[in-house]
């Protein structure tokens, strides 16, 4: 293994880490959603605009002001991602919106399979099967109207960004990062007539959602752009994986919210299910060079 793909492993790592963190801010800061998501969407679009014109300079520019429809159509649907995300934390445990989140790549398959008719591959279709149980198992022991509302918006936005990963591969001319900045631009303004709290924030508290998007959302888009430029994208996205089990680490160590015995049992199956898949899929890239 020489040095760049160490530092592109590294990097992803470093960015699962950096977007495992929003449990813990959101658990950290005591406003209403839409407030959260108004500061949030402001300092991470911000963020990633500077990260845009640092390293692609007028024309990161010019792919923000004037994104076309496929840009829009992915900020539109990592958007509803974002305003489902944050009170999907609020209102059920961290637990089961990582369990959620972890099926993306498989519903991202299944849509891929409706809108492009790219074939699923029996492997993916046990490893889904073995996930859907994982999800049933960790939502089981869900109670009460706020953790159903919860569980079903963590799924919506689950669907919201698997949309958003086929249109990406529909659309491979959309600039990804431009559109992430225009998606937490959108989610900051749709905020506006909902969020409760935008002007009491203190500064105290202006620092912690400052760190929110810097941190978890633009440190984390950052970090993954440059190390998923350094090793195969297979391998990316196994790293990336990461972010599910650490998710709800930093809420029981900063807040003592402990995981379900059944969401623990939920999520190794929903996590062997997705390290399987995408490292079967790893070893069957390598392999196809020697078969030729």
């Amino acid at each position: 293994m020489d040095a760049q793909h160490r530092t592109g492993i590294a990097l992803i790592a470093a960015a699962a880490v950096a977007w495992s963190t929003a449990a813990f801010f959101t658990r950290l800061l005591h406003f209403d959603s839409w407030t959260i998501l108004f500061w949030r969407g402001l300092f991470g679009g911000g963020a990633i605009t500077l990260f845009l014109v640092a390293t692609q300079g007028r024309r990161g520019a010019r792919d923000l002001i004037a994104m076309r429809a496929s840009g829009w159509l992915v900020a539109g649907l990592s958007t509803v991602g974002m305003v489902t995300f944050i009170p999907a934390l609020q209102m059920t445990s961290v637990a089961n919106v990582a369990v959620i989140v972890a099926v993306q790549p498989f519903a991202a398959a299944a849509i891929a399979w409706i809108w492009l008719r790219e074939a699923a591959l029996p492997r993916t279709l046990l490893a889904s099967a073995v996930a859907l149980v994982g999800v049933a198992v960790a939502v089981s022991s869900a109670g009460g109207v706020a953790d159903y509302r919860g569980i079903g918006l963590a799924c919506v936005m689950m669907l919201a960004l698997s949309l958003m990963t086929v249109a990406i591969r529909r659309h491979r001319e959309t600039p990804m990062v431009a559109a992430a900045a225009l998606s937490n631009f959108l989610g900051s303004l749709i905020s506006i007539p909902f969020a409760q709290a935008i002007g009491s924030a203190t500064a105290s508290d202006l620092g912690v959602l400052a760190m929110f998007g810097f941190c978890q959302v633009g440190l984390g888009l950052t970090l993954f752009t440059l190390g998923s430029r350094l090793i195969p994208s297979g391998q990316a996205s196994l790293i990336a994986t990461l972010e599910t089990p650490l998710m709800p680490l930093w809420v029981w160590l900063a807040f003592a919210e402990v995981p379900s015995v059944r969401a623990f049992v939920g999520g190794a199956l929903v996590m062997g299910a997705v390290v399987a898949d995408i490292a079967a899929g790893g070893r069957a890239q390598l392999a196809q060079p020697a078969e030729r």
